[in-house]
C-alpha cells in the first residue's frame, strides 16, 4: 500500500469520525447518564465535541500538530471540568472514554480496506499515544489549576489570619491565634506596619492568647515586629501571657523586660489608657 493510498485512507477514517461527532459526544451522556447533572452535560457537550474533533484529525494529521492542539485545548478547558466540581479521575476517564469506540472504528475501517498489520499498527498508535497525551494534558492542566486555586486560599487565610483591629481612636490589637512560622512571621511584620500606620495608631497591642507555643524563633519575630512599630513612633505592649508561657520564656531566658507584659487584653488596654490619661509612658508588667 503506497503511501498516497495511505494517506487517503486514514482521511476517510477522520472524516468518518468528524462525522459521527455529534453522536460519539452524547455515547458518553447515555453510558453515564447518573454521573452528572443534565446541566454539566449540557455543559460538557461542546468540550467533548472539541476532544473528539482533536482524536479524529490526529488520525491523519501531524502528530506534532495533533499535541499541540491537546496543549491549548488542556489549559482551555480545564477550567471548565474545575468550574463543575469533576474530580480528576472522572475528567479522565472523559478523555480515556473515546479510546474503544474511536478505535473500534479504525479496526472496522482496517478490516474493510485490507489495511497491512503494520499500516494498522502505525495508525491505532499514532491515535493512542494522542489519547495519552490528552490524559497527560489535563492532569498537568488540573495540577497547575489546582496550585494556583490553593496559592490564593493559603494568600488569603494568611491575610484573614493576622488582622489589626482598630478598638479607639489610637489603640490597635493585633490578635495571634496559632504557630507562628517564618510566612506569617514576615505578614506580620508587613501587616502591622501598614495598618497601624493606616489607622493613625499610637499603641499596638500583640495579643498571644492564641499562640500554643512560644520559642525563640517566635520571640525573635516579635522583638523585629515591636522594633518596626517603635521605628514609627508606635508603642507596643503584650497580652495573652499565660502561666504556661511565662514559664517557657524564663527557660529560655527571653528577655521581655523592656516590653510592657499583661497577662489578658482588658489588663492592657486599661493600662494603656490609665498611662494616656496620665500622659506617662513606660514598661509595667501585670
Amino acid at each position: 500500500m503506497n503511501t498516497s493510498l495511505q494517506n487517503k485512507l486514514t482521511k476517510q477514517i477522520s472524516e468518518g469520525v468528524l462525522h459521527q461527532i455529534e453522536q460519539l459526544a452524547d455515547q458518553r451522556f447515555s453510558a453515564d447518564a447518573n454521573v452528572y447533572t443534565d446541566t454539566n452535560n449540557e455543559k460538557l457537550l461542546s468540550w467533548r465535541i472539541k476532544l473528539i474533533k482533536i482524536y479524529a484529525e490526529a488520525i491523519s494529521d501531524d502528530l506534532d500538530v495533533s499535541y499541540e492542539n491537546l496543549k491549548e485545548w488542556g489549559n482551555d478547558t480545564v477550567n471548565l471540568l474545575v468550574e463543575l466540581s469533576i474530580p480528576l479521575d472522572i475528567a479522565i476517564e472523559e478523555v480515556r472514554f473515546y479510546r474503544n469506540t474511536i478505535g473500534e472504528m479504525i479496526k472496522n475501517e482496517a478490516i474493510a480496506q485490507d489495511f497491512s498489520i503494520e499500516f494498522f499498527y502505525e495508525v491505532i498508535t499514532r491515535f493512542d499515544s494522542v489519547v495519552d497525551r490528552a490524559v497527560h494534558w489535563l492532569s498537568m492542566s488540573y495540577a497547575e489549576m489546582y496550585a494556583i486555586r490553593i496559592g490564593a486560599a493559603e494568600a488569603t487565610s494568611l491575610e484573614l489570619s493576622i488582622p489589626v483591629i482598630k478598638i479607639t481612636e489610637t489603640i490597635g490589637v493585633i490578635p495571634l491565634v496559632g504557630d507562628l512560622d517564618t510566612k506569617r512571621a514576615h505578614e506580620l511584620m508587613e501587616k502591622s506596619l501598614q495598618q497601624s500606620i493606616k489607622y493613625g495608631l499610637e499603641h499596638v497591642i500583640i495579643d498571644l492568647s492564641g499562640v500554643p507555643i512560644i520559642d525563640t524563633m517566635v520571640a525573635d519575630q516579635i522583638f523585629k515586629v515591636i522594633e518596626a512599630l517603635n521605628l514609627v513612633g508606635i508603642t507596643v505592649c503584650l497580652s495573652g501571657i499565660r502561666a504556661e508561657i511565662a514559664q517557657t520564656i524564663v527557660q529560655l531566658g527571653i528577655n521581655f523586660r523592656n516590653i510592657s507584659t499583661y497577662s489578658s487584653l482588658h489588663l492592657a488596654f486599661r493600662s494603656i489608657q490609665n498611662k494616656t490619661q496620665n500622659g506617662l509612658l513606660g514598661s509595667t508588667s501585670n
